[in-house]
């Protein structure tokens, strides 16, 4: 019984933890454009704009997942060209100095998933 409620605990305890580090679940369009709204101060137009631009890459990236049936390097191919139009569309509905801001941000994501830091979630 002891082993039984140790292991119960040590299971609850490391779900607890990879819960808490964002278990590697990918954020919502609707849930990215309120954090590039308070990121890069968008007004509700933009912010309304920019959801439309990425739910149409999350349906788009969905068919690549499935299409590639687990192999990353097709993922990773036909996946560059979404992205690419993806923020090329949004860049275009930015100020200019929001679009530095996204640039900047998009450089950093890049540095962190080429050091193998993760992407933190968003902001493709």
């Amino acid at each position: 019984m002891r082993k039984f409620l140790l292991m119960c605990c040590l299971f609850l305890g490391i779900t607890a933890v990879s819960r808490a580090q964002g278990g590697g679940q990918r954020m919502s369009p609707d849930e990215r454009a309120k954090q590039l709204q308070t990121q890069l101060k968008l007004t509700d137009d933009q912010t309304a704009k920019i959801t439309v631009i990425l739910q149409a890459q999350a349906t788009k990236m969905d068919s690549v997942r499935t299409a590639a049936n687990g192999d990353r390097d097709a993922m990773r191919a036909g996946m560059m060209p979404i992205r690419t139009a993806s923020n090329t569309q949004i860049k275009a509905l930015l100020t200019p100095d929001q679009a530095a801001a996204y640039q900047k941000m998009q450089d950093e994501m890049r540095a962190r998933m080429q050091q193998g830091g993760g992407g933190g979630g968003g902001g493709n």
